[in-house]
């Protein structure tokens, strides 16, 4: 009987180790959990515009790096361009930066355990820019904007953004700027200066006194251009304005008086004309025999 009970026994255990064999396999009860760090501190940024602790929602650009005491050069451990980011940090010291176009902020921070909740104030606005002439808007892809800083013993101040184009969001720090606007590629160049205060967009329009001109060498009023052509532009003391080749160039000029100089097979044909704003125009140089 003893025997017979043992082999059973066996029997019944090579039953049960083969069920279990043939069962889907348990998963680990650490599988699919995500990683665990320890001593992992998290830090929650915002920023606002001083003076309105108005939270700022885009624009911004937020660095981490590892403040490291001494004079080597901080080395970045986090970036983000969200408008409230969260960084996991180990613990340790720390400078936060946060960037709005050409405005910033930054503080020292120790970080040690828990989380940490840090709110920059940025001191800083906005430009947008337009262009008009005679009341008409400018084509923003005809128009360029350049944005200094005054500066004493110079009359257009240190240069802060060059080609900025018209409708552009231009973040700068609160203060004032000299603003330089370029219509067209020669002299219809207008300028203002303009207030930039915190948490406010400062919309302006540029309004230029100027008008595209169509240079044309005919033989008769209304004839045909001949193609080929030199062209200068000159101010009728002789400073040369713009120069271009073709049959039929346009250029854009600042409201005045001026001189045409066209060049065609070895003979040279002059003009003098006037511009005035808003009125495009075509300019013609009529072939003398």
């Amino acid at each position: 009987m003893k025997q017979t009970f043992f082999l059973f026994g066996i029997l019944a255990f090579a039953a049960t180790s083969a069920a279990w064999a043939q069962s889907p396999a348990v998963p680990s009860m650490s599988q699919n959990l995500p990683p665990i760090s320890l001593g992992q501190v998290t830090l929650n940024a915002a920023a606002t515009f001083a003076g309105s602790n108005e939270p700022i929602r885009s624009g911004l650009v937020w660095r981490i790096y590892e403040d490291r005491g001494d004079a080597s050069q901080p080395t970045i451990v986090a970036r983000s361009a969200s408008p409230s980011p969260s960084f996991s940090l180990s613990p340790g010291n720390y400078i936060i930066h946060v960037a709005y176009g050409f405005a910033s902020a930054s503080k020292r921070i120790s970080v040690q355990r828990g989380n940490l909740n840090e709110r920059l104030a940025i001191n800083a606005g906005a430009l947008q820019l337009k262009g008009a002439v005679s009341g008409s808007p400018i084509p923003a892809n005809r128009l360029t904007f350049s944005v200094y800083v005054p500066e004493p013993q110079n009359s257009e101040g240190r240069l802060v953004i060059a080609d900025a184009k018209a409708n552009d969001m231009i973040r700068l720090p609160e203060g004032t700027y000299h603003v330089v606007s370029t219509y067209g590629d020669a002299n219809a160049i207008m300028r203002s200066d303009l207030k930039v205060e915190s948490g406010r967009v400062t919309e302006a329009t540029m309004n230029h006194r100027a008008a595209t001109v169509t240079l044309k060498l005919v033989a008769s009023a209304g004839g045909e251009a001949f193609a080929g052509t030199a062209f200068s532009v000159l101010t009728p003391g002789g400073d040369v304005i713009r120069e271009a080749i073709g049959a039929f160039p346009s250029v854009t000029l600042a409201e005045g008086e001026y001189v045409l100089i066209a060049r065609h097979e070895g003979k040279v044909y002059t003009r003098e004309f006037k511009v005035e704003s808003g009125l495009d125009r075509d300019i013609e140089v009529i072939v003398t025999r």
